[in-house]
């Protein structure tokens, strides 16, 4: 009998004005997605991943100091926290990114992972971290992450989690397959115009080289002050084939569910033999200065 896993993502606009006072933004954005939550819970699913930053607008397309209000602590902050009850209360296993402080000056993108009888399992930080113009000045506000490339073993199986630019580097994505991961989560925020047309090359891409299924999440909508371009959604996932297999609209909030055949994950790596072919003793130009 097949082992299939019922996952979900979770892409969605930021409902309130980027002036408001940031604890009403966090509120107002988590009220707007925990109806998509309960959906989740209703349909069965077994795994669901929230975007990058899904309790705020993308601030990074400014620099502003008043943004570093938003972090938390990971994992006895405010929204890790509840998030733990709420992963046990549907038996649900959760990846909740957000702006995390390790202390004062040390913020993070980062993502907690929690099992689904609501333990925290550890984080991931964004290791990759962009400063590109117009409008991702994320060095203002992150440091790149220092906790390499870690894979969880949830009750629904091993997860990795790549963060938004992350997935535009192999290495790390390639790291997650040799560590065990299954499937891959990357919770992002990406516009039309300047990333769209890699969207769906790079993480089916990075499936297929590594064997495991993908979860990709992207916000949606224009925000305001910065208007720096849409946000086009159309989260999906893809299989170890590079097969996208279930996806969403590039405009709205959706959630998206996918049943995942996870036993394909063995059929296909051992039809394409990547891991006993790779050489590794030949690569070390790659990681050369």
């Amino acid at each position: 009998m097949s082992r299939i896993l019922k996952a979900g993502v979770l892409q969605a606009h930021n409902v309130a004005p980027a002036d408001a006072p940031i604890e009403e933004i966090k509120k107002a954005n988590i009220d707007n997605q925990m109806k998509f939550v309960e959906d989740a819970a209703r349909q069965g699913v077994q795994v669901l991943c929230f975007q990058e930053m899904f309790t705020t607008p993308y601030f990074m397309a400014e620099q502003d100091v008043r943004w570093y209000e938003a972090v938390e602590k990971i994992p006895d902050g405010p929204t890790v926290t509840m998030m733990q009850d709420i992963a046990k209360q549907y038996g649900m296993v959760l990846i909740v990114p957000v702006y995390e402080e390790e202390q004062t000056g040390f913020y993070y993108n980062t993502a907690a992972i929690i099992d689904a009888d609501g333990k925290y399992l550890g984080k991931y930080r964004k290791s990759h971290i962009p400063h590109l113009y117009p409008g991702f000045w994320e060095k203002f506000y992150f440091r790149p992450g220092n906790l390499g490339y870690p894979v969880f073993e949830t009750a629904v199986g091993k997860i990795g989690i790549y963060i938004c630019y992350d997935r535009h580097f192999p290495e790390g994505a390639r790291v997650l397959g040799l560590n065990g991961a299954e499937i891959v989560f990357n919770p992002s925020a990406t516009v039309a115009g300047l990333s769209e047309y890699l969207w769906k090359l790079e993480q089916p891409a990075h499936a297929v080289a590594n064997g495991y299924f993908v979860g990709a999440i992207n916000r949606v909508g224009t925000e305001a002050p910065w208007n720096i371009g849409e946000f086009y959604g159309t989260s999906y996932f893809c299989d170890p084939r590079g097969q996208i297999i279930a996806e969403a609209s590039r405009d709205k909030d959706e959630l998206v569910v996918a049943d995942l055949d996870m036993d394909m994950i063995r059929e296909v790596r051992n039809t394409w033999q990547f891991f006993r072919d790779r050489r590794p003793e030949t690569y070390g130009e790659i990681v050369e200065d």
